[in-house]
This record gives C-alpha cells, structure tokens and sequence, in this order.
C-alpha cells in the first residue's frame, strides 16, 4: 500500500456536502488511491440522547451529510467507477436510532396518506462495543436488553446524477445515493456509472447495523471511519449500482412502487450474467429465477430498494467487471489498512 497515493479527509463543519450533484468537489483523486475518511451519522451528530428529537434538534433538508463530492481523475460519462470498502469502523461508542413523524413503512407518510395520527417521536441511543462487536438495544419502556452483532455498513454511496441533476442526499436512484443496503460493508466493491465528468461520489449515513428493509426508516445511526480504494472502469458503463463480495454479484433497483425496484435489480443482474458470462437472457432468466435472493435494502425511502443477488460459485469461472474486484480485493494483503 506504500505505492499507491494515499488520501485523509475530514471536513470541516460546512464543507458536507447534502445532495449527489450541484456541490463542488473537496478533493482529486487519481484512480487506485487510498481514501480515508470520517463520515457524521444522518443526524449531523445532533442527536445525542433521548431528549433530542429530529424535529427539534434538526433541520429539512439538513439531512444525510455526505462526505465529498471527491473528483476522480480522468473519470468520464460511460465510465465506471469502482470503491472498495477495506474498512468501515464507527467512530463512536454509540449510536441513535428513532421513529420521525409520517415517515417509515408502517405508518402513514405524506405519500401514504391515512386519517391516524402519525406515530409518536421517540429516540432510542444504543450503546456500540467496539471490541466486542456488538450493538445493545434497551427498551424505553421495561427492563429488556439485546446485544446484536455490530455490522457496519455505509447507507448512502453515490456519484453526481444524469441530466444535470441535483438530488436529496435522501434519495436513491441510478447514481446511488441512499440505497441503505446492508451489503455495503467492507470488503466489498461498489460499481457506479459516472455520468459527468470526474465521476463525483460521495458518501455518508454510517449504520453500526441494519434490519433488511430499514423498516421505521431509521438505522443504528453513527459517525464512520471509513478505508476505501477508487479506481475505474474506463470504457464500461454500469447502469444501476452493482456490488461484488468475495461470494455474490449484487444488482440494485430504486423506485416506486416496490415491484418496480425488484424489477430493475433482476433485469440488471440477468443482464449482468450476458456481459460478464455470454449467457443467453432466457437462459439467464430461469438461472436467476431458480438462484437469486432478492433482500429489500429499503422499503422507506423517497424511492424504494430493491437487491438481487446471485452466488459466485454457483456460476461458470468469469472475471466480472473485469476482475476488478479481485485486483482491489489485494490491497488489503498489502499491509494495514
């Protein structure tokens, strides 16, 4: 790792960025550097007990800073840009979590609208052990207590839109954005279509963990020390965001209604299977069919998401999206990250 170029950043107070698109960037990168960063959890850090409320201590749409934009050098539309996540680590010994008036997928929301009051405001402050590796839920209401498995992960990747776009940091949709995916955890490769020059990612809402549909609309939210590697594809577009693990191919699909983000994950991973193993769209039609499984990522966003994923070794030897992520899979052989 001594040879590649090497990247720290935290930012300064005002230097968040809060959409994918229209902020300028706060760094240039050449591919294969080596970015650490500090990321805020989605409250900005200003929910600190159970006291402090969202709608008190938080402003719309001062919501999900991102860290970035970050330019990539020599990134351009029909290029991909590839992220490796070496290490993501909460920066903090606790997190919050809570319930925020008509929003979440079980109650009433401005985009389902009902006659019941919306569900009261409520925070839940978890306590993170590092060392341990776990996440302690206490009840506000009895005595009870669970300690579940820290995995953390990012909720929001993505680039600068299409069109000249400019999109809530709350959104997901084709460039990324907040997808709340668990898959996106270290080890892993995150593929994403660049659609203006210098590609333009950023990243934020650090979860210590989360539920597969993020189904009150908030995770076990906190600030993240993240490790990643940059690189790029040239020359290969990437249509919706695609994760690689050491295990599985991973499309994803945002939208609404579900249906249609379940839709376009399985469409791009059958189509995926074309690029990357020649394989016929009917025949990969039945394999995915007979072989995917398809977790929600979030089913409380502005769009919804969708994930479909296949296991590699259940698929001919391939060097999907040209081996890239084997190669930065390596750099983590290469010393301490």
């Amino acid at each position: 790792m001594s040879e590649r170029q090497r990247v720290r950043f935290r930012p300064r107070e005002d230097q968040y960025a809060w959409t994918f698109g229209g902020a300028a960037p706060v760094a240039r990168l050449a591919p294969g550097t080596v970015l650490e960063v500090f990321t805020e959890d989605c409250f900005a850090g200003r929910v600190r007990s159970e006291r402090d409320l969202v709608s008190e201590v938080c402003q719309m749409p001062f919501l999900n800073p991102q860290t970035g934009p970050f330019y990539v050098e020599g990134a351009e539309p029909g290029d991909t840009l590839a992220l490796h996540f070496l290490s993501i680590e909460p920066a903090r010994d606790w997190a919050a979590s809570t319930t925020v008036p008509l929003f979440g997928a079980l109650t009433a929301t401005h985009l389902t609208a009902l006659l019941h009051d919306p569900l009261p405001e409520l925070v839940w402050i978890w306590e993170l052990d590092r060392q341990a590796r776990t996440c302690r839920f206490t009840a506000r209401t009895g005595e009870a207590s669970v300690d579940l498995p820290m995995e953390p992960m990012h909720g929001t990747v993505g680039v600068a839109p299409a069109n000249l776009e400019v999109r809530s940091a709350l959104v997901p949709d084709a460039f990324g954005g907040n997808m709340d995916t668990p898959e996106m955890r270290a080890g892993v490769t995150c593929y994403l279509g660049v659609n203006v020059e210098g590609a333009l990612f950023s990243l934020g809402d650090g979860h210590a963990r989360q539920g597969e549909g993020e189904t009150c609309g908030v995770a076990v939210e906190t600030a993240m020390n993240t490790v990643l590697v940059v690189d790029l594809l040239k020359g290969r577009p990437c249509p919706w965001p695609r994760l690689e693990s050491d295990t599985h191919i991973i499309s994803t699909g945002s939208a609404r209604p579900l249906e249609a983000a379940f839709r376009i994950a399985q469409v791009d991973l059958i189509r995926w299977l074309g690029e990357d193993w020649g394989l016929d769209q009917m025949d990969a039609y039945q394999l995915v069919t007979q072989a995917v499984e398809a977790p929600l990522a979030n089913v409380c966003d502005p769009n919804y998401t969708s994930v479909a994923k296949l296991r590699k070794d259940w698929l001919p030897p391939a060097q999907p999206m040209e081996g890239m992520h084997a190669r930065l899979r390596e750099v983590s052989a290469e010393g301490p990250v």
